[in-house]
Formats: structure tokens, sequence, C-alpha cells
């Protein structure tokens, strides 16, 4: 027979065993599991062994899930308008220094023959500033070095020509201000593949970067997958885009998305419209609707034409049917950074009598700045 006193002490070794597996198990599967509190030990629970002041895992909180905390995507935080000016000079000096180093070696001369004046000529040609521009800066240009000296002052006159022809007179503001209390509304047009879709996609950012709130139209219904990207767009910086099935009215869907606007009160309305340059007289006809349309809600305070710097002179030609179609207030040139001669910012300006006022030099989310001319011009004689 097993003595009382025996039985007792079995039974206490059955139960500590008991309690040290349960202690194992809650180790070995990493969770907390309820163990009897430890004299001396202010309530703890027992676990494996380990160093003395090492953290207990059992007692610290489980790891949050995004569930617990209701955590969302962040949202992206565009670069504002200081950064943007940096690297626009960095960009285009590496890819626009070819021109400036060029007229800086001819002008630097010992003897300014009309030879070396005809390949002046040549060089701003070949760079599509245009014949009357080119005529115009070679005459000044002409007539002050005979004044003012030769090859010492050369970079100085041409800085301040360069300078004059670009015209820093001109207002490069976007207006994004609406009247009694509506939003501005930015109308944004150019033929397919000049980069118009993605140019709106990063104005919205250079909006919300300067903390103006926007809702995108994505009124170029014709073009597939267009809704789609910029949509993209709107959801990387937190504004709303208002779409319509593919194929449909591109005026509904700019009527829709200034109403909108109007409706959340927002500060700016941007609208990408149609792109298709099936004919001049319907792309005309389609984009005088769009705007007809869309000042039954508000009016519209800029229309800007997206330019492909890289066609040159053939970009003057949708520039003209553009101006025919629309009253174009400012100029948009994506891939000035590219294969682009920089003297098309001088010819478009010239050919529609409106400001370059945005210009993209990348592929990045926020390669698209604000057209500053002496950053250009000194980006043109200071090449990286």
């Amino acid at each position: 027979m097993i003595s009382g006193v025996t039985l007792y002490v079995v039974i206490a070794v059955a139960l500590l065993v008991l309690a040290g597996g349960i202690g194992l198990v809650a180790f070995v599967n990493g969770r907390k599991q309820p163990k009897p509190p430890v004299e001396g030990r202010g309530g703890g629970v027992i676990t494996e062994e380990r160093p003395p002041g090492t953290p207990d895992p059992a007692l610290e909180p489980e790891p949050e899930t995004p569930a617990d905390t209701g955590a969302t995507r962040l949202l992206e935080r565009p670069e504002g308008t200081a950064g943007r000016l940096v690297w626009l000079r960095q960009r285009l000096s590496g890819s626009q220094g070819g021109l400036g180093r060029g007229l800086l070696l001819l002008l630097s001369r010992d003897r300014l023959d009309e030879d070396t004046w005809e390949e002046i000529e040549d060089t701003l040609i070949t760079a599509d500033v245009g014949v009357g521009p080119t005529q115009e800066l070679v005459g000044r240009l002409r007539t002050r070095l005979r004044v003012e000296g030769g090859a010492s002052e050369a970079r100085a006159v041409l800085r301040e020509e360069l300078l004059t022809l670009v015209d820093p007179s001109m207002d490069r503001r976007i207006a994004v201000t609406g009247a009694e209390g509506k939003p501005g509304v930015v109308l944004v047009v150019g033929v397919n593949g000049a980069g118009k879709t993605t140019s709106v996609g990063k104005l919205a950012r250079v909006l919300v970067a300067e903390d103006k709130t926007v809702v995108l139209g994505a009124a170029d219904t014709f073009r597939a997958a267009a809704s789609e990207q910029l949509s993209t767009w709107g959801e990387r910086v937190g504004v709303d885009v208002v779409t319509g099935p593919e194929g449909s009215d591109p005026a509904s869907v700019a009527f829709d998305s200034v109403r909108t606007g109007v409706e959340q009160g927002v500060d700016v309305v941007v609208v990408d419209t149609a792109g298709r340059l099936q004919n001049k007289a319907g792309l005309m006809d389609e984009l005088g609707k769009v705007k007809r349309v869309v000042e039954k809600q508000a009016a519209v305070t800029e229309v800007l034409l997206v330019l492909d710097a890289t066609t040159g002179q053939n970009g003057l030609v949708q520039a003209r049917v553009f101006r025919e179609a629309v009253d174009v207030t400012g100029i948009v040139l994506t891939k000035l950074d590219g294969s682009a001669k920089g003297g098309i910012v001088v010819a478009v300006q010239r050919e529609l009598g409106v400001p370059v006022k945005l210009v993209g030099v990348g592929e990045g989310a926020d390669d698209l700045a604000p057209f500053d001319p002496a950053t250009f011009v000194d980006a043109l004689l200071d090449p990286a």
C-alpha cells in the first residue's frame, strides 16, 4: 500500500511536470499562455530560462496588424517648386548644354568674320530657334560685340540676349483661381503621344505640393486605358478622378468633372481632353464643345497645350491647329531633356504668342517644373 504521504508526493511531482510542460509549449509556439504566478516574481509568468534582465517575450504585446491599426497606404508627398527648379537646371545642363558651348566657342574666336556669323546662324537654326528669332539675335550680338568688346564680353552679352529672346516678361503663372468661389478650371489639350495625360497627372502633383485641392477629369475617352492611367496618378496623391465609359462623350465627362469640383468646393479642376487628331475640323468642333459645356459650370481659367519638344518644327504645325481650335493660354513642353533642341522654347512662343509655362525633363513622377527663363539660359551656358 502506498502511504498517504507518498501519494501526496507523487501528485505534487505530477503537477510540477505538467506545469513545466505548459511552459515549454508556450515557448515553442511563441504565444502567450496562462501560467500560474510564481511568488516573488510580481505576478509574472514562467517561461524558458533566459539571462537576467532579458525582456520576457510572454509579457510583450502581440504584433499589431493593419486590421488592428486601421493603417492605409500612405499618399505620396510631391516635390515642391524649389526642389523642381534645382533639378530642372541639372537636367537641362546635361541635355541642352551643347547649344551654349557651341555658341560660346564661336563667339570667343579672335576674329568674328562673316563665316563665323554664318556658323552662329546655322547653330541657332539647327537648335530649332527659328529663322526670324535667329536673325534678330545675331543682329543684336553683332552690334553689341562690335561696340562693347570681343571675346572677353561674349558670355555676358550672349546671356543677356538669349534671356531677352526667351522673354522673361511673359506671365508664366498658371491661372488656377476661379471666380465667385468656384474652382479654377484648366483644360489640357494636345495630340496623343505628346504626354498629355501624363502631364495632367504630374500637374496634379505640382498643385498638391502647393496645397491646392484638386479634381481630375478623364475626358480623353477615345484612348484606351487613358482613364485608368489618370486614376493611378490621382490615387498616388489622393485626388478624385471623374471618369466615364470608354468611347463616351468627352464633353459629358468634362461637365461632370467640373460639377464635381464645384460641389466639393475644390480649388482646381484639371481636365484631360480628347487628343485624337483625326481631322482639323473634327478637333476644333470637339474642343470647342468641351469648353462651352464646361463653362456652364465654371469659367475656364487656363488652356494648356502639351507639345513633345522632340518633334521640333513639326510641333509648331500642331500648335497652329490647336490655336485655331481653342484659345491656348500656355504651353507645356515635354521631353525637353531628350533629343529636343532648346530653341523650340523660343519658336513656339513666337508662333503662338503665349508663354511656355511648364517643362518636362524626365520620366519621373515629379519631372515637371515651372519654366524659368533665367534657369533655362544659365543651363545652356553653364552645362554640368
